[in-house]
């Protein structure tokens, strides 16, 4: 298990918009020399025919970044700190402008499997909760104990990742979010993971959805296309 921080820039300019690259080379610089981070992942928008969910516009873009430490993930964002980059409209001029809403959490890891590879871009199907749960210590165990090993069971899977909320301190000037639950699913790329939502497991999700604990809010799921970033403090085995 890790901390792991979620920053997510929301699509304000319409479908289909995208980030320069001069902006992602810029956001990756700021990652990847941020430090304390274990590892980082830069999603974009993967446009993905035919899936058998629509919940709107993906976000424009969504970190996700990686500590072994709460004091090095709250020191990334401390005022002063390295992350503070990322809200200065000079450095990303395109985003500057739009909402941005971020949340700290932390991450259990269900890979079970090689994982992609990370040398290249991948594709991530990711999900929120955003609440509230009638008892979240209810939902969260069963959602972990029934619903994470039918999800290691899609074909071509590479990785399975639940997310569950905490406190945490930041000196960011955006929306803090407290979703109850984030969580993925991993795959080499857009083709496996149609390939994966039109397999029998999807039919086990939905069933096994009937019986979860109750909760509001629904939830949302995006493809996106997923670079890594290497951290300048590896994660431990």
């Amino acid at each position: 298990m890790s901390f792991t921080w979620f920053a997510t820039f929301q699509n304000d300019t319409g479908p289909g918009a995208e980030i320069a690259q001069a902006e992602l080379e810029a956001v990756n610089a700021i990652v990847a020399g941020t430090p304390g981070l274990s590892s980082g992942l830069i999603y974009t928008p993967w446009a993905v025919d035919g899936l058998p969910f629509d919940d709107g516009p993906p976000p424009r873009l969504q970190l996700q970044l990686y500590f072994e430490h709460i004091e090095d993930l709250e020191n990334a964002l401390r005022a002063g700190g390295p992350l503070q980059a990322l809200a200065d409209p000079d450095a990303l001029p395109s985003l500057a402008k739009g909402p941005v809403t971020e949340q700290a959490m932390l991450a259990r890891d269900f890979a079970g499997s090689q994982g992609p590879d990370v040398s290249g871009t991948f594709c991530t199907f990711l999900v929120h909760y955003p609440g509230p749960a009638e008892d979240l210590n209810h939902w969260l165990q069963h959602y972990i104990a029934h619903h994470t090993p039918v999800m290691r069971r899609f074909p071509g899977i590479r990785g399975v990742e639940v997310c569950s909320r905490l406190d945490w301190c930041s000196a960011l000037p955006w929306e803090r979010v407290h979703h109850m639950q984030r969580n993925k699913v991993v795959f080499d790329d857009a083709e496996a993971l149609k390939a994966a939502l039109a397999s029998p497991v999807l039919a086990e999700m939905r069933a096994d959805s009937g019986s979860f604990p109750a909760y509001a809010g629904g939830n949302a799921h995006y493809p996106m296309r997923t670079v890594h970033v290497h951290g300048t403090t590896p994660r431990t085995p």
